[in-house]
């Protein structure tokens, strides 16, 4: 293999870590422990770790779309109201 050919597979996994590293540095709903070691996963197995946890978090930010044909044709949460919302001793 050439060199710059095996230098330019190396940047790419270095651009790769660096990326992944930042995203997981700037997500607000991991604690210190949590940021650090996905951080060291990602540099420890770089390619797969780096997919792998760039793609699971990207899932927990997607937004959840409504499935089309469920059965429910209500615009609401799938919450029934049952009454006038006070007590049950009223």
């Amino acid at each position: 293999m050439e060199p710059a050919i095996l230098y330019s597979c190396i940047a790419v996994f270095c651009l790769l870590n660096l990326i992944v590293t930042v995203k997981v540095c700037m997500r607000d709903d991991l604690e210190s422990f949590q940021k650090f070691a996905q951080i060291i996963i990602v540099w420890l197995i770089p390619l797969i770790a780096a997919i792998g946890i760039w793609v699971f978090h990207r899932s927990n930010d997607a937004p959840l779309k409504p499935q089309k044909g469920s059965g429910n044709t209500s615009s609401d949460s799938g919450f029934v109201s049952s009454g006038t919302g006070g007590s049950a001793n009223d």
